[in-house]
């Protein structure tokens, strides 16, 4: 039994007092976290293992706080064990968004979740947490560049290329530091939004949540690294956000420059999600990601009429990094 496996079940048997439960796997995220439900009697929980030398769950455990506070649905902490880097939590079910979406039922589904979205901005405390600054905003599109650019597909990165990737890169961290700033969630997709019973959806993976632009979480949850939708779909939700949200009126955000600020945070998004899927599969050896970049980077092509100053962008994505993407590697 692996050593992690066992000190989980020393954990739930001798301090805990549980018996007569069963152990088994619930999910992996792209982190070192993993998830483990509890069955016991009539009774399940899950059991989240953050080994303690590779994650710290006091940000967890802080975050769950805000956003209890504010009445959305996150799980809550039944136990923890925080020298061991376990806790027991409330089990939110196991379906998520992104296996239960259809055409049918997308759009309460994705009403759900902008509800809810709308409530964590409006309500959830965000003093103390980390800024969303341009320091941040650069270290995360430099995943792009180091780990899917350099090392995954070995394209080199001449000075040339290194002046396409800077404009970029400044124009995308002027545009998310134009925005109000809220809390935001940082990872509000498909796969961390759980169907719930009560007060739809059941909310994950809210951690390494940082104070920062108003479009982030809205662009994260409609331009989905999982699972796409029409531009036409996702702008009718975009503009039922922009009508409910009370910092975008308070602060008179035009619809234009509303959708300008929503694209341009996807952009940096989706930089940022390709190269952590490249990371994903070269340092921690998780294949299963790699699949979902050109559907990550599908919403930066879509944007380059647009924008024509996205074009030298696009254009790599289109000429060198999606043709790369399908060669075999060894």
């Amino acid at each position: 039994m692996p050593e992690r496996l066992k000190l989980i079940k020393q954990w739930l048997q001798n301090d805990l007092r549980l018996a007569g439960f069963a152990v088994t796997p619930a999910s992996v995220d792209a982190s070192f976290r993993r998830y483990f439900r509890v069955s016991w009697e009539h009774e399940t929980a899950i059991v989240m293992d953050a080994p303690p030398e590779r994650e710290n769950c006091a940000p967890f455990l802080d975050v769950t706080a805000r956003l209890l506070a504010c009445a959305v649905n996150v799980p809550a902490v039944r136990a923890q064990n925080l020298p061991a880097g376990l806790l027991l939590l409330d089990d939110l079910g196991e379906q998520l968004y992104l296996d239960a979406l259809t055409a049918e039922n997308a759009d309460r589904l994705y009403a759900d979740a902008i509800d809810a979205l709308l409530r964590m901005q409006d309500k959830a405390e965000a003093g103390g947490l980390p800024g969303y600054e341009e320091k941040l905003l650069r270290q995360e599109m430099s995943l792009f560049s180091d780990w899917l650019l350099g090392r995954h597909l070995q394209i080199h990165i001449n000075p040339d290329l290194q002046k396409i990737l800077y404009d970029v890169f400044s124009l995308l961290v002027r545009s998310a530091l134009e925005q109000p700033r809220v809390f935001v969630h940082r990872d509000y997709h498909s796969r961390n939004l759980l169907i719930s019973t009560r007060h739809n959806p059941g909310i994950v993976d809210y951690q390494d949540a940082v104070y920062g632009p108003v479009t982030y979480d809205l662009v994260s949850l409609l331009k989905d690294c999982y699972i796409k939708w029409p531009r036409a779909k996702v702008l009718e939700w975009a503009w039922s956000f922009h009508s409910q949200s009370r910092l975008v009126t308070t602060a008179h955000v035009s619809p234009e420059q509303f959708l300008r600020w929503f694209d341009l945070m996807g952009v940096q998004r989706h930089l940022k999600a390709s190269g952590i899927f490249a990371r994903l599969l070269l340092r921690d050896n998780k294949a299963g990601f790699i699949r979902d970049i050109p559907r990550t980077l599908s919403y930066i092509l879509d944007l380059e009429e647009l924008y024509p100053e996205l074009s030298p962008l696009a254009g790599l994505i289109r000429e060198r990094v999606l043709p790369g993407l399908e060669q075999p590697r060894t």
